[in-house]
C-alpha cells in the first residue's frame, strides 16, 4: 500500500476543527513563488499548480522508468499547500526574497496584493540532485518551462493550527479562534519574513462545494513570556 503522508502524520495534515499547538519539523518541498489574485484565470497562482504537479508526478512515476531513485518507496503525492503574505513597508527579509515588512495578518479584501509560495511536500528520499533530475526530465518530456520551480527546505517550528471547514473567505473567523486560543495558552503571533501564514488544501475546490472545503490553517507563534 502506498505511503500516505496525511494518514501517517495526522498531527500535521488532519488536525481537529478546534485550535491546537504543534511543533513542525523541517521539511523539503517543491516550490513556486508568485503574486496576485489567486482566483483570476491564468493567474500566477493557477499556473504554479501545474508546475508543482508536473514535478511531483515526475518523481512519483520515476519507478516506471530507467532512472531509479535510491530509497524510493511508493507514496501518495501530498496535498497542495501555500504560504501567503502581503507587503507593508520595506525591511530586509529572507524567505520572501526581498525588502519587505510582512503584515501580521492576511487581508482577504486585498487579494491582488497576495504573494505566495505554492508548495508540495517532497518525500525524504528526494535529494537536491534527484530534484534537479526531475526538473530536467519534466522539461524534456513535457516540453514546458519548469525554471520557476525550486527545491525549498523550510522549518516551520512552533505553530497554532486548526482545520477550517468552509469557504476560503470565511477563514478569518477560524483565525480569530486560533489567536484567542494561543493567547490563552501564553503565546503570541510570530509572523515575519521567514514565518508565514500557511494553508494546506485537503479538498479540490473544483469538485467540492465551498461550504465543505477542508483547509488546515497554521500560524507561527512564540512564547509571550520569553
Amino acid at each position: 500500500m502506498a505511503f500516505d503522508y496525511k494518514k501517517e502524520y495526522k498531527e500535521f495534515y488532519l488536525p481537529k476543527n478546534k485550535p491546537g499547538i504543534v511543533e513542525v519539523p523541517p521539511m523539503n518541498y517543491i516550490a513556486v513563488r508568485g503574486k496576485g489574485n489567486p482566483n483570476v484565470e491564468g493567474s500566477e497562482y493557477k499556473n504554479s499548480i501545474g508546475l508543482l504537479y508536473g514535478i511531483a508526478f515526475t518523481i512519483k512515476m520515476s519507478k516506471k522508468g530507467n532512472h531509479q531513485i535510491e530509497g524510493y518507496f511508493d507514496y501518495v503525492v501530498p496535498p497542495l499547500e501555500g504560504f501567503w503574505w502581503q507587503e507593508a513597508q520595506t525591511v530586509n527579509q529572507e524567505l520572501t526574497s526581498g525588502k519587505q515588512r510582512i503584515t501580521q495578518g492576511i487581508d482577504y479584501s486585498r487579494k491582488e496584493d497576495f504573494q505566495f509560495l505554492s508548495v508540495i511536500r517532497l518525500p525524504d528520499f528526494v535529494t537536491k540532485e534527484e530534484f534537479d533530475w526531475a526538473i530536467e526530465e519534466a522539461t524534456r518530456k513535457k516540453q514546458q518551462d519548469f525554471s520557476k520551480v525550486e527545491f525549498l527546505t523550510y522549518e516551520e517550528g512552533l505553530c497554532v493550527q486548526c482545520m477550517h471547514i468552509g469557504p476560503y473567505d470565511d477563514e478569518p473567523a477560524t483565525i480569530e479562534r486560533m489567536h484567542e486560543f494561543m493567547t490563552a495558552q501564553g503565546y503570541e503571533l510570530d509572523i515575519t519574513g521567514t514565518r508565514l501564514h500557511h494553508e494546506i488544501y485537503l479538498s479540490d475546490a473544483r469538485r467540492v462545494a465551498p461550504e465543505k472545503l477542508k483547509t488546515v490553517i497554521r500560524h507561527p507563534i512564540k512564547n509571550r513570556f520569553i
